[in-house]
């Protein structure tokens, strides 16, 4: 019997949402859109109506919704293999391997899945080179990390999160994590100690609002830890790969990473593809045995990882976001309206801080055609995929405009 595929259905939206709010568990809180397709920056729900995505799947969607080269790249590989396990090598694994090696002059990668999960790598390789390289007592090794941090949602890394709604309810907590304020390069210094092994840290913080730390604050954070013989670790999972104007946000200032956590954009939104892109000297504590992952380094994503990484590239992606972002924020910032706080960003991320809840101005921007989503409360996200043009920024910030300046 030969089976068919199902790709879709015809309920309308209002069904769909049913179906989910029966079904589903309630650990999201969506706008009532339902997209069935979607190209470049606009998707379509299931009566047809169009909109433009201003969030980008919190930017994994960089290379725009189902770009065509990626979209061949994933066709072809899945007729030839999509999967190995870790048990046998592949073509595709030392390939991405040597890509991220030239793109950022590192030495190692350990590809994964999640970003999650990317973090959590990166934290074991930490304590394990603490322990091994710097002589820290077993158990004892310590990691500073920022408050207003968002690295993911394991029991792990909520242990760390200073957000209520994040960790509460999920103890009992891993211990070992230190946490200072965001921005404040002293409270790094003062932080550390013998038994310190790595200070990881977002270059932007993303999920708390698109939070821009002091101008030098990486520079001093990367000589603190250099001068104390500590990991200096970078949660690029949000801010990297073009969305800040640079490959990764850490390269407007002056520093260089012992390790490099990515993921999202990473497969321009077509498979789950995450990795940790390291010194020889962290990530070669892993030995056989020691760390891995079923679906890590397969073939697919890693094929389909290494085209998302030249769509960038061949589109000057980056160079897009740096000149465009630029471009909205210097408009986004002349709307005169008594509700807005602040805005700010860099590159095609934007963060718009109310006075009020945001999430009814997302709402409003959504029966205007504009797909953005709130983030604590008060901010409006703004990250469209990096393909989007000018005339079309130029639409949306009409929406902007009108939606931030009437009464709601």
């Amino acid at each position: 019997m030969q089976v068919k595929a199902e790709v879709g259905s015809s309920l309308t939206t209002a069904e769909y949402i049913e179906l989910e709010k029966r079904y589903g568990a309630f650990n999201y809180a969506p706008l009532d859109v339902v997209v069935k397709e979607a190209s470049g920056v606009w998707v379509h729900d299931a009566e047809g109506n169009k909109y433009m995505d201003c969030l980008a799947a919190y930017s994994a969607l960089n290379q725009g919704h189902c770009h065509p080269a990626i979209l061949e790249t994933m066709i072809d590989q899945a007729k030839r293999v999509t999967l190995t396990s870790r048990a046998f090598r592949n073509e595709q694994l030392p390939l991405l391997c040597r890509d991220l090696h030239e793109l950022t002059g590192m030495e190692m990668t350990l590809p994964m899945n999640s970003g999650a999960e990317a973090v959590e790598t990166a934290l074991k390789a930490a304590r394990r080179w603490g322990y091994e390289k710097k002589g820290i007592p077993v158990d004892e090794a310590e990691i500073i990390v920022c408050a207003g941090n968002f690295h993911g949602r394991t029991i792990t890394i909520v242990s760390f999160t200073t957000e209520d709604a994040y960790r509460k309810g999920f103890g009992p907590y891993t211990p070992g994590f230190k946490v200072v304020p965001y921005g404040d390069a002293e409270a790094v210094r003062k932080a550390i100690t013998p038994k310190t092994c790595a200070f990881l840290v977002e270059p932007i913080q993303g999920e708390a609002g698109i939070i821009i730390p002091p101008k030098g604050y990486l520079e001093e954070c990367h000589a603190a830890c250099k001068e104390n013989n500590v990991l200096f670790m970078l949660d690029e999972i949000q801010s990297g790969l073009g969305r800040s104007g640079k490959l990764f946000a850490y390269m407007h200032e002056d520093v260089r990473p012992d390790a490099i956590i990515t993921g999202k954009a990473l497969s321009g939104g077509y498979y789950p593809v995450s990795a940790v892109i390291a010194t020889g000297e962290l990530l070669g504590v892993f030995r056989p045995g020691e760390h891995g992952s079923t679906f890590g380094g397969n073939p697919l994503g890693c094929a389909v990882a290494r085209t998302a990484l030249r769509v960038l590239q061949e589109e000057n992606l980056c160079e897009r976001s740096e000149e465009l972002g630029s471009y909205l924020l210097e408009k986004l910032r002349g709307v005169r309206s008594p509700i807005i706080r602040e805005v700010r960003g860099r590159g095609l991320w934007i963060g718009i801080e109310l006075t009020k809840p945001a999430r009814p101005f997302c709402e409003e921007l959504m029966r205007e055609g504009l797909l953005c989503k709130e983030t604590h409360d008060f901010v409006i996200r703004i990250a469209p995929p990096l393909v989007v043009t000018q005339e079309e920024l130029d639409w949306a910030f009409e929406r902007f405009e009108k939606v931030l300046t009437k009464t709601i």
